[in-house]
């Protein structure tokens, strides 16, 4: 209240509070946003209370439960477990394999050189690659690994890669890959005060990461005993080669974790698995409806929760628990009675319900309802279009993991190839730009697939003849395969149909 209002409410006082209120008014008169999303008056936004915070609060926070939760749904829900599974088998299918494609222009060589040398380090590369000796654990390949990385990293948000040097026999490379679930990375309990430690994540001045604090026990396992954590460095302080990768989707700026990509959908699928079960559970009482005789005399039958055949029965030790079967007939007791129940079901609207939920947990996961549940019953151009849609985010996550997982990885194997001399490339390590020429690449997964192969070919080759594209793309986008090989193996096998009389020359 300034000095002229003071003046006034003295004289008058009730002039003096109609310019109170008329104040009041227009400090909550709405403007912009705050009259529609940010609205503190309107009634259908007065109990939406939001509290933000950064992404310490936000995420950091509340990632244990989170992954914890999204796992649970995993090994639970049968949604979640094919929208986790869906994904993967499209992004990584088999694996991402490696198409060397180096600059070769850049380099000097001519384009038969460049295949010769590209040949070579394809041939090479599956030396390692095709071995379980490329798995620091022994267990996976590199393409299985693949598959490994890129489920844990949906499930839970993220996934760490360390790259130790491993010497082992009859295997020329010794770059190894460890595969870490996400847990493993948390701040050591003497840093837990530190504001440069952040999840596990040590930071620099300017937010960039440093480190990984790795606890050397799982934080959930039981029985861990004492706890100990190691520093591991991004980068190497004198090569400059990577010792961790972290795979993640970052959604806001300054996030050091990742988030489950279930995250947002938790509830609705706890909630859809609850339901089913109890749905499947009536449906199956419902099936095993039993036929009770009142009688007035004294009954010889058996007891009422040992009708049942001892092969079908499954709790006899407790004895409060009774069982039904399948079209049993049960004498009671004198004056004994029992009153019919109808469950109904199945449920009619059970169908309906559960497709509305899958539309929006589809929606979220950007998965297709079709593609979902794996139910195409709409027209071709609708299935197409929901094939086509899906993809999209499929094309996106495998340059993803590309990117983050087998682009770093082939570089360092590459490196390693090089220094021990069994791939010739003058000048990789003296120069950035030369290494970065030779380690040119692109890494092939699975193809679509075509609901109607016959117009997928025919627009392919439309595409191919009207320039729009090029043989070599659309074998990958068809079929996966690679165009050369596949030339160079009709040419054998039209010469030996020529041969074997087969053909007219």
């Amino acid at each position: 209240m300034n000095f002229i209002d003071k003046a006034i409410s003295y004289f008058s006082p009730e002039a003096g509070l109609k310019r109170l209120s008329a104040r009041k008014r227009l400090e909550i008169l709405n403007t912009g946003y705050s009259y529609h999303g940010a609205s503190r008056t309107k009634k259908s936004l007065a109990g939406w209370i939001s509290r933000g915070g950064s992404t310490k609060e936000d995420i950091d926070d509340n990632l244990d439960i989170l992954r914890q939760r999204s796992r649970d749904l995993y090994m639970g829900t049968p949604i979640a477990t094919g929208a986790l599974k869906t994904t993967r088998t499209n992004v990584v299918g088999s694996g991402l394999k490696l198409n060397a494609q180096i600059d070769y222009e850049f380099l000097g060589m001519t384009e038969d050189e460049a295949d010769a040398w590209e040949t070579k380090v394809e041939r090479e590369f599956a030396l390692w690659a095709d071995s379980v000796h490329c798995d620091a654990q022994r267990m996976n390949n590199f393409y299985k690994l693949q598959q490994l990385a890129f489920l844990a990293w949906l499930m839970s948000g993220e996934c760490f890669v360390l790259l130790p040097l491993i010497k082992r026999p009859n295997m020329p490379y010794d770059l190894r890959i460890y595969i870490i679930e996400a847990d493993r990375v948390c701040t050591p309990a003497n840093k837990l005060n530190s504001d440069k430690i952040i999840n596990g994540v040590e930071v620099g001045k300017y937010g960039e990461v440093i480190a990984y604090y790795i606890a050397q026990k799982h934080p959930l396992a039981v029985n861990i005993g004492q706890q100990e954590w190691v520093r591991v460095p991004v980068f190497g302080n004198t090569t400059g080669r990577p010792n961790i990768l972290h795979l993640m989707e970052a959604e806001r700026p300054e996030q050091r974790r990742g988030v489950p990509i279930l995250a947002p959908v938790i509830e609705s699928l706890k909630q859809l698995g609850r339901y089913t079960e109890a749905e499947l559970m009536a449906a199956v009482v419902s099936g095993m409806y039993t036929v009770f005789i009142k009688t007035e005399t004294t009954t010889t039958e058996m007891p009422f929760d040992n009708v049942i055949p001892d092969e079908q029965r499954v709790d006899d030790i407790d004895d409060n628990s009774y069982e039904l079967g399948n079209g049993a007939i049960i004498a009671l007791g004198e004056n004994e009675d029992i009153k019919e129940a109808n469950p109904g079901r199945p449920n009619s609207a059970f169908d309906g319900f559960v497709t509305a939920v899958c539309r929006q947990i589809g929606a979220a996961l950007e998965i297709p309802y079709e593609l979902l549940v794996k139910h195409f019953t709409a027209s071709y151009s609708a299935s197409r279009a929901a094939l086509l849609e899906a993809w999209k985010r499929f094309r996106m996550r495998r340059t993803w993991l590309a990117t983050d997982f087998c682009q770093p990885i082939y570089e360092e194997w590459l490196s390693e190839a090089v220094a021990k001399g069994r791939i010739y490339a003058p000048g990789f390590f003296s120069d950035p730009m030369v290494k970065k020429a030779y380690c040119g690449a692109e890494w092939n997964g699975p193809s679509q697939g075509q609901i109607d192969p016959l117009k997928e070919v025919e627009a392919a080759a439309r595409r191919v003849a009207e320039g729009f594209s090029t043989r070599t793309r659309e074998t990958q986008e068809l079929t996966g395969g690679d165009y050369f090989k596949n030339l160079s193996l009709r040419v054998r096998e039209e010469r030996l149909r020529r041969e074997g009389g087969l053909v007219s020359n």
